[in-house]
């Protein structure tokens, strides 16, 4: 039986789908207004994984995720620039879409953008206007009031009481409660608008995960998911608007991936202390940093390094090192075998692919110690469903290590050197063949000599 850590409950929970065999997850994606970063690439990743889980298991799976392209941050960018924010958003969905194949993660079904659904998100208002959790203000903008809503609080813990004495709120003169929050932004000068009942004017951001997520998925749906950082004030007033709207339950299962974390502070664009996917991948192969942030329970903080990317590194090789002398078919997976049983086990356990790595280890330690081709065969299909280890093991290993870089040996090259290092050891000059050997050595190629020749990577 799946298990599901559930934000809501706070605790690990039976995963039971609404539709017996299907499942529907939300994730909130990108705000488009820069480049993605190492915490956008961690959501990517994170729930990546986990549609390839249950698709794995048999699931029939619908996976919506959103686009942000319209909001102050991407309009502040726009004019800064001096340029419409149609382009600037087109530019980076264009950027982020580049960086997400590159990290291996699969296209969503659905893969919204709000401009889209402003429609929808105007008749949503209306309804909460309607059912009186919702009200226009004299200045044009519409506010949720979060004291209408009874359960406000419950995802995130917070009561209206603490959130009054503890948290600093927005003074608004426009707002009957200062914690209301906005549903309608009326346009200013120079700003992008939408025409409304209540005048021109854009949707507030909370509203438009309501509205997408109700077009593709209906009013009540399985899974929502999203970084950590999302649960409040964000997924709060997601539950606030759709369960005031339908007056039942908007979701049964909340995931929340932990933060990325650098020298123990969280890793956003605000603290201006990010590393951009496409900055990262310039020093390490794609699916180095795609290992890097599953060896890492998705709750747990991700602490980024340029020495833990190295160590992925490092990590990855040797289960690929495991594979390249293996011609290995795509039968299906043994589930009875022990290794698939306990990879079952680690991913049932709310996604814990830390575990599940540590099996593909055990794997490949049992390939080289007896150089079995059933275990070698496993592997590699338990390390794609992770979407590890497709890439031919020799290809990747030959890989120069900064993908890019100039090389100071082709692969043309090396094969030259080795082919004179076998001519010299055949003519008994081994002093010739250790010194090709150490050449190559120093620019960073391993030879390994077997019974089928030599072998070598970088």
């Amino acid at each position: 039986m799946l298990k599901i850590h559930n934000s809501l409950t706070k605790a690990k929970q039976d995963f039971i789908p609404l539709t017996p065999g299907q499942v529907k997850i939300y994730v909130c994606g990108m705000t488009v207004y820069d480049y993605c970063h190492l915490g956008h690439a961690r959501v990517l990743v994170v729930f990546d994984s986990v549609v390839r889980w249950f698709k794995a298991i048999g699931f029939d799976v619908t996976y919506v995720r959103n686009v942000t392209d319209i909001d102050d941050k991407i309009i502040k960018r726009a004019l800064d620039n001096n340029e419409p924010f149609e382009t600037l958003t087109k530019r980076y969905i264009a950027a982020m879409e580049k960086d997400s194949a590159a990290l291996g993660v699969m296209e969503p079904s659905y893969e919204p953008r709000a401009t889209d659904f402003v429609e929808k998100m105007v008749a949503m208002i209306a309804t909460l206007i309607e059912k009186k959790l919702a009200y226009a203000a004299s200045n044009g903008d519409v506010y949720f009031s979060v004291h209408s809503f009874s359960g406000y609080g419950k995802l995130s813990g917070k009561s209206l009481a603490d959130l009054r004495a503890g948290e600093r709120v927005e003074i608004d003169q426009y707002k009957k409660d200062p914690l209301d929050f906005v549903l309608w932004k009326a346009a200013k000068p120079d700003e992008p608008y939408w025409d409304s009942p209540w005048g021109k004017g854009r949707p507030g951001w909370h509203i438009e995960c309501s509205a997408m997520s109700e077009h593709y998925l209906g009013h009540h749906f399985d899974i929502h998911g999203g970084g950590q950082d999302l649960q409040f004030p964000h997924h709060e007033n997601e539950i606030a608007q759709s369960e005031g709207a339908h007056e039942h339950t908007f979701v049964n299962y909340w995931m929340h991936n932990g933060f990325v974390r650098i020298d123990n502070e969280k890793m956003s664009k605000s603290l201006g202390n990010f590393f951009t996917v496409r900055e990262i991948l310039k020093s390490y192969q794609a699916e180095v940093v795609r290992f890097f942030i599953l060896r890492a329970q998705y709750r747990s903080p991700l602490n980024y390094a340029d020495q833990h990317l190295t160590d992925a590194k490092h990590a990855l090789d040797r289960l690929y090192t495991a594979l390249k002398n293996h011609t290995i078919t795509n039968d299906e997976i043994d589930w009875k075998s022990e290794p698939a049983q306990l990879f079952m086990n680690a991913m049932n356990d709310d996604f814990n692919t830390p575990e599940a790595v540590a099996v593909l280890f055990d794997l490949a330690s049992e390939v080289n110690k007896t150089g079995s081709l059933q275990a070698a065969t496993l592997l590699k299909q338990l390390g794609g469903i992770l979407g590890l280890l497709q890439q031919n093991p020799q290809g990747y290993l030959q890989q120069s290590v900064v993908p890019g870089d100039d090389v100071l040996f082709t692969p043309d090259d090396i094969e030259e050197m080795i082919q004179q290092r076998l001519n010299a050891r055949k003519n008994g000059d081994y002093g010739k063949a250790d010194t090709i050997r150490k050449t190559l050595s120093g620019a960073g190629i391993v030879l390994e000599d077997g019974p089928n020749g030599t072998t070598w990577r970088r």
